[in-house]
């Protein structure tokens, strides 16, 4: 099945289910489901958690949770200034910094208070958390087609933040983690562990990507993101 069929598959379902949750709806965007508080303490659980000081998360409203427990468990958390557009790519939430978490770890109140850092500025990250459309039991990941999550991976790993061996988590609602023959490509970055509110599956997932697949971003994109000249080998 192709990305594009599944995405809509899965956000049809969640919308005619009842199990999506605001903003609505599901569509087009990473969808937040009812239990995502649930996954978020399951996935607090796991051992890759307890053994990350730092964290990257996606800004979306699922794992609104995660951020949430990160920060009250004194981890560090990063996420990525929309479409890595600036310099100073990423938002710092230190929780040493930060008076009130629940404004912090919302949209609009990361970006009011969480300090913007550049490469210079950012510790290793021990856990990443990416929101899902879709994800397999194998660790295939179906975003939401604008390539920004493994391209900040890729960002990261050329950094040397990140390495081969680095856990890349999510959580998901069940009818996200579909039965299906996902097709992905060097770039795609492998989910392990996927965390339900019901269950966390081990898919065994593989070795991260080794760094940016330069064939695959025009000169616009390129140009559209100021971290890429710094890591780009030309």
């Amino acid at each position: 099945m192709d990305k594009e069929t599944l995405r809509e598959r899965v956000w049809d379902d969640l919308d005619e289910s009842g199990e999506a949750r605001f903003p609505f709806p599901p569509h087009g965007r990473i969808p937040n489901f009812a239990g995502a508080a649930e996954a978020a303490e399951r996935l607090a659980e796991t051992d890759e958690w307890a053994d990350a000081d730092v964290l990257k998360a996606n800004p979306d409203a699922p794992q609104l949770p995660v951020r949430r427990a990160a920060l009250r468990q004194e981890k560090t958390v990063y996420m990525a200034v929309p479409r890595l557009r600036d310099e100073k790519c990423f938002l710092r939430l230190d929780p040493a910094e930060i008076e009130d978490i629940d404004h912090a770890t919302t949209v609009g109140g990361s970006a009011e208070v969480g300090v913007q850092v550049g490469p210079d500025e950012l510790r290793s990250v021990d856990l990443i958390v990416s929101g899902s459309v879709a994800v397999t039991a194998d660790g295939a990941r179906v975003g939401k087609g604008e390539g920004y999550s493994d391209l900040e991976f890729a960002v990261l790993r050329e950094l040397g933040l990140v390495d081969g061996a680095t856990p890349v988590a999510t959580t998901v609602h069940e009818r996200q983690l579909v039965d299906a023959d996902v097709p992905t490509e060097d770039h795609d970055v492998p989910l392990d562990p996927v965390v339900t509110p019901e269950r966390t599956v081990r898919t065994g997932g593989g070795e991260n990507p080794a760094g940016i697949d330069w064939a695959l971003l025009s000169d616009e994109r390129r140009a559209e993101i100021p971290v890429l000249s710094r890591v780009s080998p030309e």
